[in-house]
């Protein structure tokens, strides 16, 4: 029986998704109003579904956001419906390892999946005993919100966004220069992401291994965390922020079937210094 690759799986889904037009990070319906984005998450627990799972998830064409497993299906007192599949989302095994020649003992994560079904997909669910995640800030200025509480500098005026490092603060037009207040939130969340590259946080530096594309897979950072910001915030999208690194990225996915994990790890990582979950979790990031 051949070994499940799970990086290449996912891989091969989110290109395949990106090939046919839809783009796997943004939601472009919910209760039938148009680019609203919110996570998906287990509609056991209340838990959002993030990172790699969040891009997972977003490849697939239900309206609603919750996911449980089989057995979560059954506690909640209804069933799968027969004849429908499932959808693998990550999880992380981490083994020892000893290196043979030095002796280092390391930690190896290893990407494996179990199977989720949409809450759509199910019947007989006692409805009002689904959890769901409560925005830790939300509203027109949620993104404005998260700026203030982390420190970062922006400066309006001018008619592009951007973040400088030398300076280390991020440029934006006024909010009345975008075509709306989702999109200006959207813009300044990407910028954000870019702002937590800086080495005095994230210090996020991809090295040899993306050589000449290492600025497209920062510009895939950003976009990823963006949207990750967004779908946590409640702030819409209806598109791709920079539409025009599509084919840069498709050509960074395909060299690499790990690029998605480490794009969306580090979109990840810097979405939870925006956003920590937890006190204790925003100390660990500030230390």
């Amino acid at each position: 029986m051949l070994k499940r690759d799970v990086y290449q799986e996912v891989t091969d889904r989110i290109v395949s998704a990106l090939e046919a037009g839809t783009v796997p990070w943004l939601r472009p319906w919910r209760d039938g109003k148009a680019g609203s984005v919110l996570e998906p998450f287990n509609a056991a627990t209340g838990r959002p579904y993030n990172g790699i799972n969040l891009l997972v998830l977003g490849t697939l064409p239900y309206s609603e956001l919750g996911y449980l497993t089989y057995k979560q299906a059954q506690a909640l007192g209804g069933n799968v419906r027969k004849g429908e599949k499932g959808v693998g989302v990550v999880y992380w095994q981490f083994d020892k390892r000893r290196d043979e020649v030095t002796g280092e003992v390391k930690v190896v994560p290893w990407a494996k999946m179990y199977t989720v079904f949409n809450v759509a997909q199910c019947e007989g669910l006692d409805r009002a005993k689904l959890k769901m995640p409560t925005p830790p800030v939300a509203g027109e200025t949620a993104i404005n919100l998260v700026a203030a509480s982390v420190g970062a500098v922006v400066r309006h005026g001018g008619n592009k966004a951007y973040y400088t490092s030398g300076g280390d603060f991020i440029g934006m037009p006024s909010a009345e220069a975008f075509r709306s207040r989702e999109h200006y939130q959207a813009t300044l969340a990407h910028e954000l992401v870019h702002w937590t590259g800086h080495e005095k946080r994230c210090n996020r530096t991809f090295g040899k291994r993306f050589g000449d594309d290492a600025y497209a897979a920062e510009e895939l950072v950003a976009e990823l965390g963006s949207a990750f910001i967004c779908a946590r915030t409640g702030v819409a999208l209806d598109g791709l922020q920079h539409p025009s690194y599509l084919a840069s990225w498709l050509k960074v996915l395909k060299a690499d079937k790990r690029a998605i994990f480490t794009a969306a790890s580090a979109a990840k990582k810097a979405t939870q210094w925006l956003l920590p979950e937890s006190a204790e979790e925003a100390e660990a990031l500030a230390a």
